[in-house]
This record gives C-alpha cells, sequence and structure tokens, in this order.
C-alpha cells in the first residue's frame, strides 16, 4: 500500500472545475471526480460552507483530505467532498461570502486564496490493501459507510452504471423499492443492499470480479425480479414489510409456488397474536416456517416461579429436582399447535431437557 502526503494548491484543484448534477463532479484538470456520478450528494448547509471559505481565507488549515488513484491516473475523492466543492463552488463564483464574491474581491486577496495549499494523501494499492486502509483511519467530517468506502476502492465502470440505478434520491431502485428497504440512497444503503442480496452477503467479491464490466444490467434485473416477486408473493402491502431480508427469501424460494390468499389469511392471524412480538418476521416465518423470526412472547418471571412451585422443582421429563435457577420455562403445548404464553401452559424443565425438547 502506497500512501503519499501532497499539498495541493486551490487554483490546482479548481482548474477546469465542473458541476453537474447529473454528470457528477469534477476538478484537477479533469483528473479528479469529487463526486461521482449519481453519488451522495452536497450535504453542507450554508454555515459550514461558509466556514470553510473563512478558514481558507485566515490560512488557517483544514484537516486532511485523502485521494485515491485509479488505474487510468485519475483520482477519485474519498475523503474532503464537501470541502472542496464549498472551495471550488465560491472559486467559480456560485454563492458569496458576507455580501462578497470571489470576483469581488482584490488581486491579492484572490491569489491569497488560490494558493492556499490543501494537504491530501495520496492513497494506492490493490483493492484489498486499500480497502482495509480505508476501514482503520480516522476520517475527518462526516463518516463515509461502508458501501461509500468499497466504491471508492471498486470504482469503473461497473459501478457507475450501477449508481444510476441505485444512488440518487429519486433513482429507479427508490421508485420501485422503497416500501421494502431501510436506508436512502444517496448514501449508498440500497446499493449495498442489492449487491448483498444478489451475492448473499459477498459484496467485496462481487464487486471486485464486476468492477470492469461495463454494464450492471444483472444487478438491476435481479432487483426488479425480486420486487415484483414481493409483490405477487405479498400483494397486501404493511409498513412491517420494511426492512426484511427478501433477498434471502427471493433466492430460496422463488422457484416455489405459493397461494398468496392463503399466505394473507395467516398472516392477518398472526399479525393478531399477542405472542408474536416481532411483527415483521411474520413474512419470514411464514415461508421458513421457522419460529425464530416471530420472537414469540417469553414467560415472566412471575409465570416462572409459579410453575416452579406448582412442580414442587421437579422436572416433569427427568423426575429431577431442581433448583429455580437450574430450569427454563417451556411451553407444555407448543405455541405452534396453539399453546399461549400463559401461566397455565407453562412449565419449568431441567436445562438439558429443555434443550432436547428443543433440538438446539
Amino acid at each position: 500500500m502506497k500512501i503519499e502526503l501532497r499539498e495541493i494548491s486551490i487554483r490546482e484543484v479548481s482548474n477546469g472545475y465542473f458541476n453537474d448534477n447529473e454528470e457528477g463532479v469534477v476538478g484537477f484538470g479533469g483528473k479528479l471526480n469529487i463526486r461521482p456520478k449519481y453519488q451522495r450528494e452536497f450535504v453542507y448547509k450554508d454555515k459550514q460552507r461558509d466556514a470553510v471559505i473563512e478558514t481558507v481565507k485566515k490560512q488557517f488549515p483544514l484537516n486532511v483530505m485523502y485521494w485515491v488513484k485509479n488505474a487510468d491516473d485519475t483520482y477519485e475523492v474519498l475523503d474532503g467532498q464537501q470541502r472542496t466543492i464549498s472551495i471550488c463552488e465560491y472559486v467559480s463564483g456560485s454563492f458569496s461570502l458576507n455580501a462578497m464574491y470571489f470576483k469581488n474581491l482584490t488581486d491579492v486577496e484572490q491569489n491569497q486564496i488560490l494558493e492556499y495549499k490543501l494537504m491530501v494523501y495520496f492513497c494506492e494499492g490493490n483493492d484489498k490493501e486499500k480497502l482495509d486502509w480505508f476501514k482503520t483511519i480516522n476520517i475527518a467530517g462526516e463518516k463515509l459507510t461502508t458501501q461509500e468506502l468499497r466504491n471508492a476502492i471498486y470504482t469503473g465502470t461497473w459501478l457507475t452504471d450501477a449508481k444510476k440505478y441505485f444512488s440518487k434520491t429519486s433513482c429507479p431502485a427508490y421508485n420501485i423499492g422503497n416500501d421494502y428497504l431501510t436506508g436512502t440512497p444517496i448514501r449508498q444503503d440500497y446499493l449495498e443492499t442489492a449487491i448483498s442480496w444478489l451475492s448473499n452477503d459477498n459484496i467485496e467479491l462481487y464487486m471486485a470480479d464486476n468492477q470492469d464490466k461495463p454494464n450492471a444490467n444483472e444487478l438491476w434485473l435481479y432487483f426488479n425480479s425480486l420486487i415484483n416477486w414481493i409483490k405477487v408473493v405479498f400483494p397486501n402491502y404493511r409498513k412491517e414489510m420494511k426492512g426484511i431480508n427478501y433477498g434471502f427469501l427471493y433466492n430460496t424460494f422463488k422457484d416455489k409456488q405459493f397461494d398468496a390468499k392463503k399466505l394473507e389469511a395467516e398472516i392477518t392471524t398472526l399479525m393478531q397474536d399477542e405472542d408474536v412480538t416481532k411483527k415483521s418476521g411474520i413474512y419470514e416465518y411464514v415461508l421458513t416456517r421457522q419460529e425464530k423470526y416471530l420472537s414469540i412472547r417469553a414467560f415472566t418471571d412471575k409465570q416462572k416461579r409459579e410453575a416452579f412451585e406448582r412442580q414442587k422443582g421437579i422436572c416433569p421429563k427427568c423426575k429431577v429436582k431442581f433448583e429455580l435457577n437450574e430450569m427454563e420455562a417451556d411451553h407444555i403445548t407448543p405455541w405452534h399447535s396453539g399453546g399461549k404464553t400463559t401461566a397455565d401452559n407453562c412449565q419449568m424443565l431441567c436445562k438439558h431437557d429443555n434443550r432436547i425438547k428443543s433440538g438446539v
């Protein structure tokens, strides 16, 4: 891993500055990708933006920035995007400070700003080296998400195309999947989720394998198919459907036939079951039949004590007497057979017998 600290003047960074909402933001003579296409947008408030310019005008030091070097000898801002855009926007005349635009300053004042030195770490190495390093450095300013770090490492034609679908507030993935996904597109949450689902959580391997491919058609078509599958299997939308691991469900059950009406009837019943404490888990349960997704309500300490006293501390399975802390509560009639989490359906088993019954 090669890391080199350099001084780069604002004159150099702002040279060739171009800011287009769709095409991205570039500078440094066209060689610096300040904000790649469809990546996180400018989020600084006016006060933060102005503070950056005041810092420069007073010749105070700004926090160090990080650029990653690409294979084609261009660069991408890993950290410092908001500060860089603030500086370049001011120099280009997009806003004023204290009622003074850059063009209104004297030549001396302009040159003082343009010759201000930014401290920039230039980073290059193989994908794993860069990713490991970027994960451990203490990045100043607004923290990058894990997916934003990955994007800095695996930049290329595939990523540029993928961001078109998944990385903007009004992107296509948001329009069709917002009801089912958590997070926000501009912080790369949608992109991360889609890759995770398609790759079975092997995100970095998938991005490395696809880095130089011309487009992200496979990922986009997969995502469309998955969302359509959700709508067919679970046509009645509820707020509890947001944030479920649909990738696992789709990858496992996409070829299996389900009766959507029967599933809906069961879901309706489970939504009304007070013993089901995790309602979002119902959707995973009705397909997998695994009760762990439901977080069935546990017996209270009072119910456990009542059952223990009723049994006189004797485990009904092995007939041995135990202390209360050596036993665990169990449904006499299992929940899936209609048993409720009530005192009269509670029995205390020794830990060994309870593990056997639970299949642990």
